[in-house]
């Protein structure tokens, strides 16, 4: 059985990986869309067949299950945590 996804879970791009965001809010009724906010993109719905697997509270998308600019945005979730080209950052 899978386990019920919840507000404040964090979702990676795959098993192993960094989060790359945080579940914000689960649409009510049969829908089950989630709002994901995503590290230096914003919120973005997700359909819930885009989800693979959901435990310990975490939520692992299925990536190719994902619109193209919302996978553009993972692509660049920690840019901002990159050092600076000169080594001050």
């Amino acid at each position: 059985m899978q386990e019920v996804i919840e507000t404040d879970y964090e979702v990676f791009a795959s098993d192993g990986d960094r989060a790359i965001g945080a579940v914000r809010a689960i649409a009510p009724g049969g829908r089950r869309e989630l709002v994901i906010y995503f590290e230096n993109a914003g919120e973005f719905s997700v359909p819930p067949e885009a989800v693979k697997a959901v435990y310990g509270q975490k939520v692992i998308l299925d990536c190719e299950k994902l619109e193209p600019r919302l996978r553009e945005a993972i692509g660049h979730a920690h840019d901002a945590e990159r050092p600076l080209p000169d080594g001050s950052g």
